[in-house]
């Protein structure tokens, strides 16, 4: 199964101008608040209308400017779960799983039959919504949209109204319950973590527009640019000169790095991530930046330090709570290393 999607969209002064194709089954979509994210799923959904372009899934047109096709949402077998999963309140489990089914009463019956084993609601088919943790209240969502069988399911920041300490659990729940749905599945998210664990291909948008595309893993250590970079976590950066196929200058940090791999004539930045730098105490090594401490942050789980450079931003580096132990009873590292397989060689 693949999804093809080109649209453009203009809502007041915002303007989409969204394409991508591809056949992953598990795809992200990345990006900071109002930059289209939304709109892309309402549009694939049917919720918006394009202004021109086509969305199809596999050989169906869903939409089609051109040829004047647009389905009506219920017409395209897409499922698609809001951020507080609009479930009816006055529903109970049962109504809610099968509220739009238009099967036969028997094979509706037997359909809702199958999600309440499947989602392991037994027992809770009398309840309505509101007497449903945040968990179920997820199950049941999903558990509505299975019974539709669509060929494609849409999760619009499914975690977004949850306590903190209730996502982690519940992102595992919903990956654990998609293992075995043959369709695609897109997952719209702000938090990056969540994006990680979920997709294998992963989009990375913002201001309405398509900021670079890929494998999730690859993208996330080397995104290519500084403003992707950012946008998956990376929270240090250095212009940087190149001089030579293997020597690169770091102007703000003043070190001048000597990499084994061939370093292209376009980098003009590096960027580094706040957990991968290696204390060293002593002599100077290979890579290394001087420790002029700024600060530091005691968080519950994490210390987090703030380091002087010759000029521009500070420079983190972030430590586990495993980690600490390393620096327990010492005084703090003369220098900070970068590991090569680590520094991300970036285009401003």
């Amino acid at each position: 199964m693949s999804i093809s999607v080109d649209i453009n969209k203009r809502l007041g002064d915002f303007s989409l101008e969204i394409s991508f194709e591809t056949d992953a089954k598990r795809i992200g979509i990345l990006g900071p608040s109002g930059c289209g994210k939304s709109i892309t799923l309402k549009s694939i959904a049917g919720i918006e209308k394009p202004d021109s372009g086509h969305i199809r899934i596999d050989n169906r047109v869903l939409f089609d400017q051109g040829q004047k096709i647009n389905l009506k949402p219920q017409k395209r077998r897409v499922g698609y779960m809001f951020q507080n999963y609009a479930l009816f309140p006055t529903m109970n489990v049962v109504q809610n799983i099968g509220a739009g089914l238009g099967v036969a009463d028997e094979d509706k019956s037997a359909r809702i039959s199958d999600m309440i084993e499947r989602f392991h609601l037994q027992g809770l088919e009398k309840h309505l919504p509101g007497q449903l943790s945040g968990g179920q209240q997820q199950r049941v969502a999903l558990a509505r949209i299975m019974a539709y069988r669509p060929d494609i399911i849409l999760l619009d920041e499914p975690f977004s109204a949850l306590d903190e300490h209730l996502k982690e659990r519940l992102q595992h729940e919903m990956i654990s319950m998609l293992e075995d749905y043959e369709g695609q599945v897109i997952l719209v998210s702000h938090n990056r973590d969540e994006i990680y664990r979920f997709s294998e291909e992963l989009l990375i948008m913002d201001d309405g527009h398509v900021m670079a595309r890929g494998q999730t893993e690859r993208l996330f250590g080397d995104p290519g640019s500084v403003a992707v970079a950012r946008m998956t976590g990376c929270k240090n950066f250095s212009d940087a000169e190149r001089l030579d196929d293997h020597r690169i200058r770091l102007k703000e940090w003043g070190v001048t790095l000597e990499l084994e791999r061939e370093i292209p004539e376009d980098i003009d930045a590096i960027g580094y991530r706040a957990h991968a730098f290696e204390p060293v105490w002593g002599e100077r090594q290979k890579n290394c930046l001087p420790f002029r401490l700024s600060g530091v942050d005691e968080l519950p789980f994490e210390r987090r330090y703030y380091l002087l450079p010759e000029e521009g931003e500070l420079i983190c580096w972030f430590i586990q709570d495993n980690e600490r132990a390393q620096m327990e009873g010492k005084p703090h590292p003369d220098y900070l290393k970068l590991r090569e397989e680590s520094v991300m060689l970036l285009r401003r």
